[in-house]
């Protein structure tokens, strides 16, 4: 009986630690204290923290037995599986090594997100007050982006308040959002960054209907103007024809009359002929 409680344990339950942790640590995108933060988490509710921390003096319980060795053994290489299923290919290469520890690849991790802090800040600092909203595809891709430059800047113990992250995020819009940057900036106290987001997406997207609204009334606007031209033209054409028939139809009048009178004038000159003939 004691050999079956020996063998179970939580931690052998889990069958995809993504589900408990979402985030896949990488070198470029550094959120290294909310994966360590993830991490414990689960690994406390699974009773094998003390495989990444060390427990406190006094309370280390060291595997005596050959049963203990075995299942510390498999909940280590449990946990060092974590580790490695949820960083990147880079960051596994650079930390694997062979017959490694879970506490010694989660100690390699740490040195690697915690060392040269200053210059991590240096770098930083300039991306941050340099993010400007056209270098983005929309607004929400821009609000995300200082938000992780600012989680950034937490993680190595430089903390970005919530008045100076809204700061940026108004300094950074583009021309086209002039006017919910002046609300933003002229609201006493300045609104949490998570409103002010809002407010520049709910921008975004009446911004969107309005370029919308107008394409529509540009197509309706072309298609009548391309009606009143061809109605136009038509017009144009018209009128020269009906002006090519009536002087067509006055031209024959007048041949007709001259006809008449040429003919007139003949008979008038055959009489005048024949009345002298009489006479001679």
């Amino acid at each position: 009986m004691s050999d079956n409680k020996s063998s179970f344990h939580p931690a052998l339950a889990v069958s995809n630690i993504r589900n408990h942790i979402s985030i896949t640590l990488e070198m470029e995108n550094i959120q290294y204290s909310t994966w360590a933060e993830l991490f414990k988490i689960t690994a406390r509710s699974h009773k094998v923290l003390h495989h990444i921390i060390p427990p406190a003096k006094g309370k280390e319980k060291v595997p005596s037995t050959e049963d203990e060795k075995e299942l510390w053994s498999t909940l280590d290489a449990t946990v060092l599986s974590w580790i490695y299923a949820t960083i990147s290919n880079d960051l596994l290469h650079t930390i694997i090594e062979p017959d490694a520890t879970a506490m010694e690849a989660w100690n390699r991790l740490r040195d690697i997100f915690q060392d040269n802090k200053n210059s991590r800040v240096v770098t930083l600092e300039a991306e941050f007050s340099t993010t400007k909203m056209e270098n983005f595809p929309n607004a929400s891709a821009y609000c995300q982006r200082l938000k992780s430059l600012a989680d950034q800047l937490k993680n190595v113990g430089a903390p970005v308040s919530d008045s100076r992250l809204v700061t940026q995020l108004v300094s950074g819009l583009t021309r086209a959002y002039r006017g919910v940057g002046t609300v933003i900036r002229q609201s006493d106290p300045l609104p949490p960054f998570y409103q002010a987001r809002s407010m520049v997406i709910l921008e975004e997207a009446g911004l969107a209907k309005e370029v919308a609204t107008g394409s529509e009334s540009a197509m309706v606007t072309s298609h009548t103007d391309f009606e009143e031209s061809d109605s136009t033209h038509s017009n144009t054409e018209t009128k020269p024809q009906r002006g090519k028939l009536y002087g067509n139809r006055k031209n024959n009048r007048r041949s007709g009359s001259g006809g008449g009178r040429g003919s007139g004038g003949g008979n008038q000159g055959q009489g005048r002929g024949g009345g002298d003939r009489g006479g001679q």
